[in-house]
């Protein structure tokens, strides 16, 4: 009544709602057919008429929740529901939350988004794979009580063609999802850990349990991370979930075929995939259009072997830079100016014309693009060079040419010309080292690798080569390194797939994987302390004659103890006021003005200079300083080596460069001089931020290393390395899916004559 509803209709006899009485209720609950009558009008197709039955729908379903009901006297009554169900099921309306794993809305409500949760980790419970279930792979089907899963496995397993004695490595998909979901004619592991979960009372059950739990795929989503109603909704017969797994290129080619069929239909039969219809295309075509765009994008600057759920933390440095550009792209601005670092960074010689391609698109639009580049290729491709030197450090900092590119060649003072006419080249060996002894990889099958077979000489410089996605970094990165390191330092890791390594015993005693990631977080961190020449200062500070009348010793000239570094700041050289809502305020120490020591300290001198005024120096300065002091200076040489001879010396580690790291810690191996045990260094891009000139300085150091009985393996794309390695190991042809193959391993010289591999396009050329 309070909603205006005057007159209801039970078992067909309409009565009035206000002539019901409270005492009726309960009697007239008890009809059959309980209806709100909304209105009541003939079948006329007057304007007016139609105006009221209109809005007596709306209300209908309004009222109801849904459901509206038409009865014309003598013919059956229409029911009509504008509710989102089918089959019983009731489904959310769409929106793009529903499809936004970010959002609480969408999202997975078991893994909340994230795609894993803590589970039975399938790699704790057969950690060998290249066992079989007969050879007991099964781990926890390998004590007596437990025997009698695997021996109901075996039973059933002829019944439904499960291979008992196929290596688990080699079992196909469905194989291996039998083996834990089991079949008609057995159970599986899944079914096993069930009967554990239910009897975690017992506390031998509630260990064993905890053995084998792990992060693991979400069994709700599948690591789609989405919440499963999503697969409902389809567009081209794939869900959201299907097209997060596919590779952009794949991805790519679905959205072009979501076009109207000549015929108007929804399906081709000779592409075998589904199409819009005229009318699902006319509501698409904008998103269409934008969805290609980007797509088209991603594939220009080479991440067609990519998928749309692989996590950010997993791409490189180079692959995140290509993403952000495509974002950039997909706006399509003009009249904007664009400053890119590096972005060749990570990208094999066939990717860097595209990425050129893309940058000279930019221009193109109109914008103005400003690149900080190393790559000969982008370099060559400038409309206008500037060079900056002509060297590092304080021998830099000049405009040492500033025109057209054609013009730089005329320009004798600078580098970088030098390097491009030839003037100065990065020379190809005179004679290559011949291995004797190998690391073998076997069966290796992680990701998109084919299960393949690679050869790693030792005492010698490695290269791992192919274009991007191609499975370097799941070789070394992912399978090499993480086992190598539990076998030879008891941890590490866990290793991807492979059957087996061989070849390292009693010749590798050691491994070190020098990546690009910092050598220290804190602002105490420089290079001289990470390089332990710092120590020897501090040491023949320390046997000075104040410090001795004062009782001085080797650490009171440290900034990170107490004694001798300022108390103000505590050896920082700087305050920190912290703000509220905005950024912290960094300061110059009023006390010390940033020289980190008491003023009594800083009194002790060397040869004129004090502890800060050493730490202000450059290694090129430090070693001309320190020349009758051996110790120091042999310390500090490996850093001039490797071409850091421009860093200060209390330089903080924050302010270094990836590629400045890694040298740095490339500078820390080759002080501990020669060899007590073998090691192997892998590399990975070294060259990155790298000018040919240091490139040179690299690839000596590298050499160095090997020459004191130590193994280089470099991941690199860099043709200026790849045509030095005594041993190349060419993976591909391409990336992603169509990656995987071991291409060629040998010489470079044997590499040129190879006719898949697309690095050999770009080596023959400088091998001439």
């Amino acid at each position: 009544m309070q909603d205006g509803i005057q007159r209801l209709l039970l078992d067909g006899e309409v009565i009035k709602t206000e002539d019901v009485e409270e005492k009726e209720i309960a009697a007239l609950n008890k009809k059959k057919e309980k209806f709100i009558l909304i209105d009541r009008a003939t079948s006329e197709q007057t304007e007016d008429n139609l105006y009221r039955l209109a809005d007596s729908v709306s209300l209908a379903f309004s009222e109801s929740d849904g459901e509206c009901v038409i009865d014309v006297p003598g013919k059956t009554k229409k029911v009509f529901s504008n509710k989102f169900e089918l089959d019983g099921i009731a489904f959310e309306i769409p929106s793009p939350q529903l499809f936004n794993f970010n959002s609480p809305y969408g999202a997975c409500s078991k893994c909340e988004g994230f795609g894993t949760i803590l589970g039975i980790d399938h790699d704790l419970v057969i950690p060998n794979k290249n066992l079989s279930v007969y050879e007991d792979a099964v781990v926890c089907w390998r004590t007596e009580g437990m025997s009698v899963w695997k021996k109901d496995l075996i039973k059933g397993a002829p019944k439904c063609d499960f291979p008992i004695h196929k290596p688990i490595i080699d079992l196909t998909k469905e194989q291996y999802k039998m083996l834990w979901e089991g079949s008609p004619y057995f159970q599986g592991i899944n079914a096993f850990f069930k009967d554990v979960e239910s009897q975690t009372y017992k506390i031998q059950y509630r260990v064993m349990l905890a053995k084998y739990r792990g992060r693991t795929a979400c069994d709700q989503c599948g690591g789609t991370r989405l919440r499963p109603d999503t697969e409902y909704v389809k567009v081209g017969d794939k869900s959201i979930g299907d097209l997060l797994q596919m590779t952009i290129k794949s991805l790519y080619e679905h959205f072009q075929s979501l076009s109207p069929s000549p015929n108007g239909e929804g399906s081709s039969s000779k592409t075998n995939r589904v199409r819009l219809d005229k009318h699902d295309t006319q509501i698409a075509s904008r998103i269409l259009l934008e969805i290609n765009n980007r797509l088209q994008f991603m594939v220009d600057v080479g991440l067609e072997y990519l998928s749309l759920n692989r996590f950010s933390n997993t791409l490189s440095g180079g692959e995140s830079q290509r993403i952000n550009l495509t974002r950039t792209l997909g706006s399509n601005l003009t009249g904007s100016l664009y400053i890119l670092d590096e972005p060749s960074v990570g990208l094999h010689p066939h990717d860097t014309g595209k990425l050129i391609n893309i940058l000279r698109y930019l221009r193109d639009l109109g914008n103005t693009v400003i690149v900080v580049e190393h790559e000969e290729e982008a370099i060559r491709a400038a409309d206008y060079l500037i060079d900056v030197g002509p060297h590092a450090g304080t021998l830099g900092g000049e405009i040492v040419f500033a025109g057209n590119s054609a013009d730089i060649i005329k320009n004798p003072k600078s580098l970088t010309t030098q390097y491009l006419t030839g003037k100065l080249q990065i020379e190809v060996p005179k004679q290559r080292r011949k291995p004797i002894n190998f690391i073998e990889i076997k069966g290796a099958k992680q990701n998109n690798l084919k299960g393949i077979d690679v050869k790693i000489p030792l005492n010698a410089l490695s290269v791992i080569t192919g274009v991007s996605g191609s499975g370097k970094t799941t070789l070394i990165k992912q399978i090499l390194y993480p086992y190598l390191k539990i076998q030879l330092e008891g941890f590490g890791g866990k290793p991807g797939l492979f059957k087996e390594i061989t070849g390292y015993k009693n010749k590798i005693k050691k491994i070190e994987f020098v990546d690009q990631n910092p050598i220290g977080r804190s602002s105490r961190s420089n290079p001289v302390t990470y390089i332990k020449a710092y120590d020897a200062i501090r040491d023949l500070f320390s046997v000075q004659s104040l410090s001795k009348i004062r009782g001085y010793q080797a650490k009171h000239f440290s900034f990170n103890v107490e004694g001798g570094r300022c108390d103000a700041c505590e050896g920082e050289g700087e305050q920190v006021v912290e703000m509220q809502f905005l950024a912290d305020v960094h300061l110059v120490c009023e006390v010390c003005n940033g020289k980190r020591f008491k003023q009594e300290i800083l009194e002790v001198n060397y040869n004129g200079k004090n502890i800060a005024d050493i730490l202000d120096l450059t290694v090129d300065e430090a070693i001309e300083f320190f020349a009758e002091k051996k110790d120091v200076v042999n310390k500090l040489k490996p850093l001039q080596d490797v071409g850091l001879g421009y860093v200060h010396l209390g330089q903080s580690s924050s302010t270094l460069s990836g590629g400045e790291a890694q040298r740095v810690k490339l500078a820390s191996f080759l002080t501990k001089g020669v060899a007590k045990e073998q090691v192997l260094f892998i590399f990975d891009e070294p060259t990155t931020g790298l000018h040919f000139h240091d490139i040179n300085k690299l690839l000596k150091a590298f050499n160095a290393l090997i020459e004191i009985g130590h193994t280089v393996l470099v991941v690199e794309h860099n043709i200026d390395v790849i045509k030095c390695a005594d041993w190349i190991i060419d993976l591909g042809p391409k990336g992603g899916e169509e990656g995987g193959h071991l291409v060629f391993e040998g010489t470079p010289e044997n590499l040129v004559k190879n006719k898949e591999s697309i690095t050999a396009i770009y080596l023959k050329e400088k091998l001439k």
